[in-house]
């Protein structure tokens, strides 16, 4: 008698969990390297083998003793990766390095959550500026005021307001230095 065929008695006639454990730990290889010269793809054929042991711990089939224990769970193996074979070929696949937008898009994902961790960034070293650092960038950079316009808000001169965007720039380049931003152009 197969030393497979006494483990699976067990595990399905008395419940022994240890029997679906002992083929498992004794075929699980032999199984994937056959599956794998049916499929040509060694994560299939781990996936298939997982389907396999899944059907005998779930469905407990009878195994009808015209053969070994290996050759039947073989079987089994196999018309598993059979059926998948047949579900992939129903399905319409291509491989997204094929698809050239969604390549694209995927380097826009990319490229926005860069400028979003960049903006973040700049966000939180602006804070750290001197308030009026941080009033003179947010004015003439983010809300796009000329520097006669945020002159004119912060009650300064023209030319107060030049010195004035001229160190902030100095101050906030030097903060991003240290947090190690790295930045093209301030």
């Amino acid at each position: 008698m197969d030393n497979g065929a006494s483990s699976y008695r067990r595990f399905r006639d008395q419940g022994d969990e240890s029997g679906l454990a002992e083929i498992i730990r004794d075929y699980r290889d032999g199984l994937i390297l056959y599956l794998n010269g049916f499929v040509r793809n060694i994560q299939l054929a781990e996936e298939l083998a997982e389907d396999t042991f899944v059907i005998l711990g779930t469905k407990k089939p009878k195994d009808k003793g015209i053969g070994s224990f290996k050759t039947w769970l073989y079987t089994i193996g196999r018309n598993t990766a059979i059926n998948a074979l047949k579900r992939r070929a129903r399905r319409w696949e291509i491989s997204i390095d094929d698809c050239k937008e969604l390549t694209r898009e995927e380097e826009n994902l990319e490229t926005a959550y860069i400028e979003k961790e960049q903006k973040i960034t700049v966000h939180r070293a602006l804070k750290k500026l001197k308030p009026e650092y941080h009033q003179i960038l947010w004015l003439v950079y983010f809300e796009e005021f000329s520097h006669k316009e945020a002159a004119a808000v912060m009650k300064k001169s023209v030319h107060n307001v030049d010195t004035l965007v001229y160190r902030a720039r100095k101050s906030l380049k030097t903060q991003l230095e240290t947090e190690g931003f790295v930045y093209e152009e301030l």
